[in-house]
Protein backbone atom coordinates (compact mmCIF):
# COMPACT_ATOMS: atom_id res chain seq x y z
CA UNK A 1 0.00 0.00 0.00
CA UNK A 2 1.43 3.21 -1.05
CA UNK A 3 1.00 6.82 1.43
CA UNK A 4 -2.70 8.34 1.46
CA UNK A 5 -4.00 11.60 2.61
CA UNK A 6 -7.51 11.20 3.77
CA UNK A 7 -9.13 14.51 3.68
CA UNK A 8 -11.87 14.60 5.94
CA UNK A 9 -14.87 17.44 6.77
CA UNK A 10 -15.84 17.72 9.71
CA UNK A 11 -19.47 18.31 10.87
CA UNK A 12 -21.81 15.90 9.60
CA UNK A 13 -19.21 13.98 7.58
CA UNK A 14 -16.94 12.38 10.16
CA UNK A 15 -18.44 13.53 13.38
CA UNK A 16 -22.37 12.23 13.33
CA UNK A 17 -24.23 15.46 14.82
CA UNK A 18 -27.15 15.33 12.06
CA UNK A 19 -30.16 13.93 12.01
CA UNK A 20 -29.07 10.66 10.49
CA UNK A 21 -27.95 7.67 12.64
CA UNK A 22 -24.63 6.76 12.96
CA UNK A 23 -23.37 3.13 12.34
CA UNK A 24 -22.15 1.34 15.45
CA UNK A 25 -18.15 0.44 15.09
CA UNK A 26 -17.31 2.40 12.18
CA UNK A 27 -15.74 4.91 13.77
CA UNK A 28 -13.32 2.81 15.94
CA UNK A 29 -12.64 0.90 13.01
CA UNK A 30 -11.95 4.12 11.31
CA UNK A 31 -9.91 5.09 14.13
CA UNK A 32 -7.60 1.86 13.55
CA UNK A 33 -7.23 2.99 9.49
CA UNK A 34 -5.48 6.24 10.52
CA UNK A 35 -3.61 5.08 12.56
CA UNK A 36 -1.59 2.66 10.18
CA UNK A 37 1.88 4.68 9.39
CA UNK A 38 0.91 4.45 5.77
CA UNK A 39 -2.12 6.93 6.44
CA UNK A 40 -2.10 10.81 6.60
CA UNK A 41 -5.13 12.52 8.16
CA UNK A 42 -6.15 15.60 7.70
CA UNK A 43 -9.16 17.60 8.67
CA UNK A 44 -10.86 20.08 6.66
CA UNK A 45 -13.25 22.11 8.48
CA UNK A 46 -15.19 25.57 8.26
CA UNK A 47 -14.80 25.55 12.29
CA UNK A 48 -11.55 27.47 13.56
CA UNK A 49 -8.99 26.23 15.96
CA UNK A 50 -10.31 25.97 19.36
CA UNK A 51 -13.48 24.83 17.82
CA UNK A 52 -11.60 21.65 16.53
CA UNK A 53 -9.87 20.98 19.00
CA UNK A 54 -13.09 20.89 21.24
CA UNK A 55 -14.74 18.86 18.53
CA UNK A 56 -11.53 15.95 18.78
CA UNK A 57 -12.52 15.87 22.76
CA UNK A 58 -16.07 15.69 22.71
CA UNK A 59 -15.93 13.20 19.37
CA UNK A 60 -13.65 11.18 20.82
CA UNK A 61 -11.77 11.84 17.29
CA UNK A 62 -8.46 10.47 16.36
CA UNK A 63 -5.90 13.24 16.50
CA UNK A 64 -4.99 14.67 12.75
CA UNK A 65 -2.03 15.02 11.50
CA UNK A 66 -2.79 18.42 9.42
CA UNK A 67 -5.71 20.70 10.30
CA UNK A 68 -7.28 22.71 7.38
CA UNK A 69 -9.29 25.11 9.08
CA UNK A 70 -11.74 28.10 8.67
CA UNK A 71 -12.71 26.98 5.37
CA UNK A 72 -9.23 26.75 3.74
CA UNK A 73 -7.95 30.27 5.25
CA UNK A 74 -5.21 28.54 8.02
CA UNK A 75 -3.52 25.11 8.09
CA UNK A 76 -1.87 23.72 10.18
CA UNK A 77 0.83 21.00 11.19
CA UNK A 78 -0.61 19.46 14.46
CA UNK A 79 2.45 18.13 16.29
CA UNK A 80 2.24 16.27 19.78
CA UNK A 81 3.12 19.45 21.76
CA UNK A 82 1.38 22.43 19.84
CA UNK A 83 -0.07 22.79 16.54
CA UNK A 84 1.95 24.82 14.23
CA UNK A 85 0.36 27.40 11.70
CA UNK A 86 1.66 27.00 8.07
CA UNK A 87 3.27 30.60 7.87
CA UNK A 88 4.07 29.74 3.45
CA UNK A 89 0.35 29.55 2.99
CA UNK A 90 -0.81 32.49 5.04
CA UNK A 91 1.81 34.53 2.48
CA UNK A 92 0.58 32.80 -0.15
CA UNK A 93 -3.15 33.60 0.01
CA UNK A 94 -2.47 37.44 1.60
CA UNK A 95 -1.28 38.40 -1.86
CA UNK A 96 -5.48 38.40 -2.98
CA UNK A 97 -5.88 40.88 -0.43
CA UNK A 98 -3.62 43.54 -1.87
CA UNK A 99 -1.50 43.00 2.05
CA UNK A 100 -4.48 44.42 3.72
CA UNK A 101 -5.95 42.20 6.59
CA UNK A 102 -8.79 41.68 8.31
CA UNK A 103 -9.67 45.07 9.76
CA UNK A 104 -9.15 46.85 6.66
CA UNK A 105 -11.65 45.29 5.07
CA UNK A 106 -14.16 44.86 8.19
CA UNK A 107 -13.79 49.16 7.25
CA UNK A 108 -14.30 48.33 3.31
CA UNK A 109 -17.79 46.83 4.03
CA UNK A 110 -18.81 48.18 7.52
CA UNK A 111 -21.52 50.07 5.74
CA UNK A 112 -23.20 47.49 3.97
CA UNK A 113 -26.43 46.96 6.15
CA UNK A 114 -27.43 43.88 5.64
CA UNK A 115 -23.94 42.26 7.09
CA UNK A 116 -23.49 41.88 10.69
CA UNK A 117 -20.18 41.04 11.88
CA UNK A 118 -19.67 37.51 13.50
CA UNK A 119 -18.55 36.94 17.32
CA UNK A 120 -14.43 37.29 17.69
CA UNK A 121 -13.78 33.87 17.72
CA UNK A 122 -14.82 33.38 14.08
CA UNK A 123 -12.55 35.91 12.82
CA UNK A 124 -8.89 35.80 11.66
CA UNK A 125 -6.55 38.05 9.71
CA UNK A 126 -7.73 36.31 6.27
CA UNK A 127 -11.12 35.58 7.14
CA UNK A 128 -14.02 37.96 7.78
CA UNK A 129 -17.56 36.31 8.99
CA UNK A 130 -20.84 37.74 8.49
CA UNK A 131 -24.44 37.36 9.64
CA UNK A 132 -27.26 37.74 7.42
CA UNK A 133 -30.65 37.42 7.71
CA UNK A 134 -32.17 34.55 5.68
CA UNK A 135 -34.81 36.77 3.91
CA UNK A 136 -32.20 38.50 1.78
CA UNK A 137 -31.22 37.79 -1.30
CA UNK A 138 -27.53 36.14 -1.06
CA UNK A 139 -26.60 36.13 -4.31
CA UNK A 140 -27.57 39.84 -4.87
CA UNK A 141 -26.26 40.43 -1.47
CA UNK A 142 -22.73 38.45 -2.81
CA UNK A 143 -22.84 40.75 -5.98
CA UNK A 144 -22.83 44.13 -3.83
CA UNK A 145 -20.34 42.68 -1.93
CA UNK A 146 -17.97 41.38 -4.40
CA UNK A 147 -18.30 44.66 -6.39
CA UNK A 148 -17.39 46.88 -3.27
CA UNK A 149 -13.97 44.50 -2.89
CA UNK A 150 -13.05 44.67 -6.28
CA UNK A 151 -13.14 48.44 -6.49
CA UNK A 152 -10.20 47.88 -4.18
CA UNK A 153 -8.50 46.10 -6.22
CA UNK A 154 -9.48 43.09 -3.83
CA UNK A 155 -9.46 39.24 -5.16
CA UNK A 156 -11.94 37.41 -2.76
CA UNK A 157 -13.79 34.24 -2.10
CA UNK A 158 -17.40 34.53 -1.21
CA UNK A 159 -18.73 31.55 0.29
CA UNK A 160 -22.70 31.60 1.74
CA UNK A 161 -23.92 28.84 3.88
CA UNK A 162 -26.74 28.57 6.48
CA UNK A 163 -26.86 28.05 10.39
CA UNK A 164 -30.25 26.09 10.19
CA UNK A 165 -30.45 25.90 13.87
CA UNK A 166 -30.09 29.26 14.36
CA UNK A 167 -32.15 30.46 11.07
CA UNK A 168 -29.70 32.71 10.18
CA UNK A 169 -27.19 32.98 6.96
CA UNK A 170 -23.43 33.30 6.92
CA UNK A 171 -21.13 34.76 5.09
CA UNK A 172 -17.01 34.22 4.95
CA UNK A 173 -14.80 36.81 3.35
CA UNK A 174 -11.77 34.77 2.44
CA UNK A 175 -8.66 35.59 -0.19
CA UNK A 176 -9.64 34.06 -3.74
CA UNK A 177 -6.75 31.68 -3.09
CA UNK A 178 -8.27 30.21 0.24
CA UNK A 179 -10.63 27.64 -0.30
CA UNK A 180 -10.29 23.78 1.29
CA UNK A 181 -9.54 22.70 -2.70
CA UNK A 182 -6.79 25.35 -2.71
CA UNK A 183 -5.69 23.92 0.56
CA UNK A 184 -5.78 20.26 0.04
CA UNK A 185 -3.26 21.18 -3.03
CA UNK A 186 -0.90 22.69 -1.08
CA UNK A 187 -0.49 20.32 1.48
CA UNK A 188 -0.50 17.60 -1.34
CA UNK A 189 2.56 19.51 -3.26
CA UNK A 190 3.89 20.23 0.66
CA UNK A 191 4.11 16.60 1.67
CA UNK A 192 4.47 14.63 -1.89
CA UNK A 193 0.99 12.91 -2.41
CA UNK A 194 -0.43 12.76 -6.35
CA UNK A 195 -4.51 12.86 -6.78
CA UNK A 196 -4.36 9.02 -7.31
CA UNK A 197 -2.81 8.72 -3.18
CA UNK A 198 -5.14 11.25 -1.95
CA UNK A 199 -8.92 10.99 -1.05
CA UNK A 200 -11.68 13.88 0.11
CA UNK A 201 -14.95 13.08 2.09
CA UNK A 202 -17.74 15.75 2.05
CA UNK A 203 -21.49 15.94 2.80
CA UNK A 204 -22.06 20.19 2.26
CA UNK A 205 -22.22 22.23 -0.39
CA UNK A 206 -18.74 24.18 0.93
CA UNK A 207 -17.78 21.19 0.07
CA UNK A 208 -18.62 20.66 -3.42
CA UNK A 209 -15.40 22.48 -5.20
CA UNK A 210 -13.68 19.65 -4.00
CA UNK A 211 -15.86 17.23 -4.29
CA UNK A 212 -15.78 17.93 -8.27
CA UNK A 213 -12.47 18.81 -8.63
CA UNK A 214 -11.22 15.52 -10.05
CA UNK A 215 -9.71 14.47 -6.49
CA UNK A 216 -10.48 11.03 -5.51
CA UNK A 217 -13.64 11.75 -2.84
CA UNK A 218 -16.54 10.56 -1.21
CA UNK A 219 -19.70 12.27 -0.40
CA UNK A 220 -20.93 10.23 2.73
CA UNK A 221 -24.86 8.72 2.24
CA UNK A 222 -26.13 11.15 4.97
CA UNK A 223 -25.41 14.37 2.57
CA UNK A 224 -28.04 17.07 1.98
CA UNK A 225 -30.12 16.20 -0.80
CA UNK A 226 -29.22 18.72 -2.46
CA UNK A 227 -25.87 18.70 -2.96
CA UNK A 228 -26.47 14.99 -4.23
CA UNK A 229 -28.50 16.00 -6.97
CA UNK A 230 -26.00 18.32 -7.68
CA UNK A 231 -22.82 15.66 -8.12
CA UNK A 232 -25.32 13.38 -9.58
CA UNK A 233 -25.85 15.81 -12.40
CA UNK A 234 -22.77 17.14 -12.78
CA UNK A 235 -21.82 17.07 -16.32
CA UNK A 236 -18.06 16.82 -15.86
CA UNK A 237 -15.26 14.31 -15.98
CA UNK A 238 -14.16 14.94 -12.91
CA UNK A 239 -17.66 13.38 -11.51
CA UNK A 240 -16.04 10.52 -12.41
CA UNK A 241 -13.51 10.26 -9.38
CA UNK A 242 -16.57 11.16 -6.77
CA UNK A 243 -18.24 7.82 -5.42
CA UNK A 244 -21.65 8.14 -3.82
CA UNK A 245 -21.84 6.04 -0.34
CA UNK A 246 -24.68 4.02 -0.41
CA UNK A 247 -24.41 1.69 2.64
CA UNK A 248 -24.33 -1.93 2.75
CA UNK A 249 -20.45 -1.90 3.11
CA UNK A 250 -19.39 -4.15 6.04
CA UNK A 251 -22.74 -3.98 7.37
CA UNK A 252 -22.94 -0.28 7.62
CA UNK A 253 -25.06 2.39 6.68
CA UNK A 254 -22.59 4.58 4.64
CA UNK A 255 -23.50 7.51 7.24
CA UNK A 256 -20.36 9.53 8.65
CA UNK A 257 -17.25 7.28 9.41
CA UNK A 258 -19.49 4.44 7.58
CA UNK A 259 -19.53 6.13 4.58
CA UNK A 260 -15.88 7.70 4.49
CA UNK A 261 -14.29 3.46 5.39
CA UNK A 262 -16.74 2.87 2.08
CA UNK A 263 -15.00 5.30 -0.32
CA UNK A 264 -11.47 4.54 1.07
CA UNK A 265 -12.91 0.67 -0.02
CA UNK A 266 -13.83 1.99 -3.45
CA UNK A 267 -10.93 3.92 -4.24
CA UNK A 268 -8.06 1.88 -2.77
CA UNK A 269 -9.46 -1.95 -2.94
CA UNK A 270 -6.32 -3.19 -1.63
CA UNK A 271 -7.09 -1.36 1.79
CA UNK A 272 -10.98 -3.33 1.76
CA UNK A 273 -9.97 -6.60 2.86
CA UNK A 274 -7.29 -4.90 5.51
CA UNK A 275 -10.79 -3.27 6.88
CA UNK A 276 -12.49 -6.11 6.68
CA UNK A 277 -10.37 -8.13 8.87
CA UNK A 278 -9.77 -5.43 11.07
CA UNK A 279 -13.83 -4.97 11.45
CA UNK A 280 -13.44 -9.11 12.23
CA UNK A 281 -11.02 -8.28 14.81
CA UNK A 282 -12.71 -5.26 16.62
CA UNK A 283 -15.57 -7.32 16.99
CA UNK A 284 -14.20 -10.35 18.62
CA UNK A 285 -13.14 -8.06 21.06
CA UNK A 286 -16.40 -6.97 21.70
Amino acid sequence: MTRLLLCTDLDRTLIANGAQPESLGALALFRQLVGRKDVTLAYVSGRHRALIEQAVGQFNLPAPDFVIADVGSTLYHVAPAAWLQDEVWCAHIASDWQGLLHADLCRLLADVPALQLQPAQQQNRHKLSYFAALAENAPSLMRAVQARLQQAHIRANLIWSVDEPAGVGLLDVLPASANKLHAIRYLMAQQGFQNDHTLFAGDSGNDLDVLLSGLPAVLVANADAQVKSRVTNANSAAAGHLYLAQGGYLGMNGNYSAGILEGVAHHHPALDAWLRAQQLKLSGED
